[in-house]
């Protein structure tokens, strides 16, 4: 195989604390940003800890919903959920400007992002907002899906993201979370996941069907239990295979 290189990222400011532990071993970080968790003081925390570690910080908007930690769908008028996307995305830029650092992408949350897979409605409410943003900003997307075709129309750069400690239907959703296979928590099966989506640009579903796809982030989700142990163990095995993180 080729050298390659990949991106690890993790949504972080959530409430968890526990972003000093998983900032060594990812590339780039997905800040809450108040919507479902966060707030201009935790923002602003992880913002610099971002910087310390030289890790692409990216925003982490979702419906406002921090009683349901943004994992309900929300049927809401676009025009306000627009604003909210805007509002949030803006203040966690504000930040970050003052830090003197930069906002490299935008990876929708929760229910957000899975609805954005299908929902032609909130796809197109997430791409006015990049649109609105004065810089080139990345947005984090799956492949195959609506708002993967909506940004790649209105030439929105994208980064194809997939998931390295959750499963896979046949159809590229991820398995529900009131499946007990919904989440990986082994290190050596999240390594397999991860490397043969890397390797053969193919995901194993949770059926044993081979399906391609596209992936040049990996997400583990920061308030997952053992999220740093995983972490490591997944850099470490990447890297022993000469996979870069970058």
């Amino acid at each position: 195989m080729q050298t390659q290189s990949v991106d690890i990222n993790v949504d972080v400011g959530e409430g968890i604390g526990n972003e000093s532990l998983l900032m060594p071993y990812v590339s780039s970080c997905n800040i809450a940003c108040g919507g479902h968790a966060g707030n201009s003081k935790t923002m602003r925390k992880v913002v610099k800890l971002a910087k310390q570690h030289r890790i692409k910080i990216g925003a982490h908007p979702s419906f406002p919903d921090l009683k349901n930690f943004g994992r309900n769908p929300m049927d809401m008028p676009c025009v306000a959920l627009f604003a909210s996307l805007k509002e949030q995305i803006s203040n966690l830029m504000t930040i970050v400007q003052e830090e003197n650092t930069q906002l490299h992408h935008v990876k929708p949350h929760g229910a957000l992002y899975n609805m954005a897979v299908t929902d032609t409605k909130i796809a197109t409410t997430i791409i006015e907002v990049m649109k609105s943003i004065a810089l080139p900003v990345k947005l984090y997307v799956p492949y195959k899906s609506v708002i993967e075709t909506l940004a790649l129309q209105n030439n929105i750069p994208i980064t194809y993201e997939v998931f390295a400690d959750r499963n896979y239907n046949d159809d590229l959703t991820l398995v529900s979370r009131s499946e007990g296979n919904a989440l990986i928590h082994d290190s050596d099966t999240m390594f397999e996941h991860v490397f043969h989506m890397i390797d053969k640009r193919k995901v194993r579903t949770v059926t044993g069907t081979e399906v391609a796809i596209k992936a040049e982030t990996f997400c583990v989700h920061g308030d997952h239990l053992h999220a740093a142990e995983l972490l490591k163990k997944l850099r470490m095995n990447l890297e022993t295979v000469g996979i870069k993180i970058l």
